[in-house]
C-alpha cells in the first residue's frame, strides 16, 4: 500500500465508484434512439464528415455502414459476451477524477508491484484530461482503494472476443459513407475487414477517447453534433479544447 500512496502524496485525485456493467436490455434501445436522431440530420444534408462514439454505438450504426437489424444483434451479442466474461472473472472497473494520465498510470504500476499477474490493473478508458477509468483484478483494484463492476476493456474480456469475431464474420459491413474514427487507435477507417478486426479488438483495448477527440480537432473539425439527451460528449470536448463547439440534438 505504501508504494501506491507514494505515487501522489500531495494530490490523490477523486475515485468514483462507477457501476459499469453492460445493461443488455437497454443497449439496443439506446442505439436505436441514436439511429433515429441521425436520420433526419442526414436527410437535411447535415451528415458530419466523420463519426465518433463514446460507447457501444461505436459499432458503426452512426455512419450507416452496418444494417440496422445486424447492428442491433451485434450490440446485444457484444453486451452478453462481455457480461459473461465479467461474470467469469473477479474483476472491477472504476473512474479516477482529478489526476492526469501519467499519474494514473503510476498508480497502476505501483499497484501491480503488489499483486500477481491475474490481479493486475490498467487504464481502460482515456476519457478526457483528469478523468480516466481503471480496470483489473479485484486485489489490484483494492490496492489502489477502488471498487465496482468488472474489468472491461482489458484482457479479462478475452472470452468475449471469439463470440464477437464469429458474429462479425457473418455480418455484412459496407464501406462507411463517412470515415469512422476508432476509439481503439483514434484513427479513421473505411475498409470493412479492418473495421471488423477493430470492433473485436475494442472489447479488450483501452478506450482512447481523449486521443480520438484530439484527432478530430487536429483534422480541422470546427463543430460536432451530440445525438440524444444529455451533454456528456460536449463536456468531454470542452475538457480537451475549450473552443470546441458541440450542438446537442435531443428531439
Amino acid at each position: 500500500m505504501k508504494s501506491v500512496n507514494a505515487v501522489s502524496p500531495h494530490k490523490r485525485g477523486r475515485v468514483v465508484r462507477w457501476a459499469c456493467k453492460p445493461t443488455i436490455s437497454d443497449v439496443p434501445a439506446c442505439v436505436a434512439r441514436r439511429h433515429w436522431y441521425l436520420i433526419p440530420i442526414a436527410n437535411n444534408g447535415r451528415l458530419a464528415p466523420v463519426d465518433k462514439s463514446h460507447g457501444i454505438s461505436r459499432l458503426g450504426l452512426g455512419s450507416l455502414d452496418i444494417g440496422f437489424e445486424d447492428g442491433l444483434k451485434l450490440v446485444k451479442l457484444r453486451g452478453e459476451a462481455m457480461q459473461a466474461a465479467a461474470d467469469a472473472a473477479k474483476s472491477a472497473m472504476v473512474s479516477i477524477i482529478g489526476l492526469d494520465s501519467e499519474k494514473v498510470q503510476q498508480l497502476c504500476d505501483a499497484a501491480n508491484q503488489e499483486v500477481d499477474k491475474a490481479d493486475k490493473v490498467q487504464i481502460a478508458n482515456y476519457l478526457c484530461p483528469g478523468n480516466y477509468a481503471v480496470s483489473g483484478g479485484l486485489k489490484g483494484i483494492e490496492v489502489v482503494r477502488l471498487a465496482v463492476a468488472a474489468a472491461f476493456h482489458t484482457s479479462f474480456m478475452e472470452p468475449a472476443v471469439s463470440r464477437l469475431e464469429a458474429a462479425l464474420a457473418e455480418t455484412e459491413i459496407r464501406s462507411p459513407r463517412i470515415p469512422v474514427i476508432s476509439n481503439v487507435d483514434a484513427q479513421p477507417h473505411a475498409d470493412p475487414d479492418t473495421i471488423k478486426k477493430i470492433l473485436a479488438r475494442q472489447v479488450t483495448s483501452p478506450v482512447q477517447w481523449e486521443t480520438t477527440v484530439k484527432t478530430l480537432l487536429s483534422k480541422g473539425i470546427k463543430s460536432s453534433y451530440e445525438l440524444g439527451p444529455g451533454k456528456v460528449i460536449a463536456g468531454i470536448f470542452k475538457r480537451v479544447d475549450k473552443s470546441a463547439t458541440v450542438e446537442n440534438i435531443s428531439a
